[in-house]
């Protein structure tokens, strides 16, 4: 089989359709390829083995992998025609048994040619790569069938891999206009699309407690949150009267307090009024519409009263917004997209759902809570939110590092290069023997980072 055949086969196949499909960056584009079926026409899946096996057999590396789902048929069958191991990455790691999340053996130092269906953008190349070489696997080379991205070759190569692919865009295109199967002002739409997802995002306009907080972090020169895990009045306010001048906002978590009463409130904002503060309630709320409804606004803490935003966790689905935010004003949430505990259960599909989530309901939703464990990590992830959500990182410290009970931390430079614009700090300044300073060396040293990624 030639390429030119393998196109028109997947043609035939309906493989490339032309019209409006959201993609998952939640852009409309004019085409779509779509390479998962052609596992089931034997004919034309070994014909695109043979013309990968062609493409490789004399490039340098050791064991394979194809990236799941719709790859990994594809690079078995090429790994058994060069004979080469096969390995790959589970999408979600192993609950049981061994554990791990990559199947095959391999020894630490192999090379792995890493073979994929389509190329968009390099981003979830980059993340595979990462996932491998955590594992002491190196990757130099990733394998496209197909390379419909506007720069894919330029990004890989700023990350230090090389892109290799069998067709590219311009060949289908062409090759499909010469047999009349599309016309040239849907070559010159598809064209125009592509080129496109190379120019910068025109910027959403922020919601009004996004904006609200972005105010406050200019008016403050500051971009720390003081996560106030305490357990008395006491102590909560001895900590907050050393720090309140350093912070943006206050993060709370009112029901681990043993002594809490309704002076506590009171209190808490004439602080937030005399050092100009936001409040932010850390409930996380995570149940049923009608039940975070009275978990909000009723019991004996009223949150919706006098925090002006809390944390929410869209496991419950799009409702959990609905029922807390719907007929209030000057409220908003930030979602919870990713976490910062090792181990913990939120996986990219989820994270993506949280996404979607928040671009229907913008007015609800100031930004998101998520971890990463590097500046490029960080900033892959805020790339992907659906308009201009804030990014709130906790999991910070002055040096990395990992507590006894999972947390995970990375530097206050590391985040905001990333493209954090708040950081939230907790035991880094309340433990420490001098809150007030402590407290000033993260403003300090997060705001100076803040300024200069401008």
């Amino acid at each position: 089989m030639t390429k030119e055949q393998f196109v028109t086969e997947l043609e035939k196949i309906g493989a490339i359709k032309f019209g409006k499909f959201t993609l998952k960056s939640g852009l409309v584009s004019p085409f779509y390829i779509d390479l998962r079926e052609i596992t089931s026409y034997p004919e034309l899946l070994n014909g695109v083995a043979n013309l990968l096996a062609e493409k490789i057999k004399d490039m340098d590396f050791d064991i394979i992998t194809g990236i799941p789902y719709t790859a990994l048929p594809i690079a078995a069958l090429v790994a058994n025609k060069l004979q080469k191991p096969l390995i790959y990455k589970r999408k979600e790691e192993k609950a049981y048994g061994t554990g791990g999340s990559i199947v095959g053996k391999f020894q630490k130092g192999d090379k792995c040619l890493v073979i994929d269906d389509l190329i968009t953008t390099g981003a979830s190349k980059i993340e595979t790569a990462e996932a491998y070489e955590k594992a002491g696997v190196e990757v130099e080379d990733f394998v496209v069938v197909i390379d419909r991205s506007a720069n894919g070759t330029e990004e890989l190569e700023q990350h230090g891999y090389k892109l290799h692919s069998l067709i590219s865009l311009v060949d289908i295109l062409q090759q499909l206009r010469e047999q009349e199967l599309i016309t040239a002002a849907k070559v010159k739409e598809v064209e125009e699309f592509t080129q496109s997802l190379n120019k910068p995002k025109k910027s959403r306009q922020p919601n009004a407690m996004t904006q609200k907080l972005l105010e406050k972090i200019e008016e403050k020169r500051s971009n720390l949150i003081l996560s106030l895990d305490v357990e008395t009045k006491a102590e909560f306010f001895q900590i907050l009267e050393a720090a309140a001048s350093e912070i943006v906002m206050l993060k709370t978590h009112v029901d681990i307090l043993t002594d809490f009463d309704d002076n506590f409130i009171a209190k808490l904002r004439e602080y937030a009024r005399e050092y100009n503060f936001l409040i932010f309630e850390d409930r996380k709320f995570a149940d049923i519409g009608n039940t975070v409804r009275k978990q909000y606004r009723s019991g004996i803490y009223h949150i919706s009263n006098w925090a002006e935003y809390i944390t929410v966790h869209l496991v419950a689905g799009a409702g959990i917004l609905t029922g807390l935010f719907e007929g209030l004003e000057n409220r908003a949430g930030f979602v919870l997209a990713r976490m910062s505990s090792k181990g913990n259960l939120i996986n990219e599909t989820y994270t993506r759902r949280c996404f979607e989530i928040a671009k229907k309901y913008p007015q609800w939703v100031a930004g998101f809570i998520g971890h990463g464990h590097s500046v490029n990590d960080i900033s892959r992830f805020k790339a992907k939110f659906p308009g201009e959500q804030l990014l709130l990182i906790p999991g910070v410290k002055l040096e990395k590092g990992t507590d006894k009970l999972g947390q995970q931390y990375i530097t206050v430079e590391d985040a905001i290069n990333g493209g954090a614009d708040c950081i939230i700090v907790g035991r880094g300044i309340y433990q420490a023997d001098d809150v007030h300073i402590a407290a000033k060396t993260y403003r300090d040293r997060a705001w100076k980072a803040y300024k200069e990624r401008e």
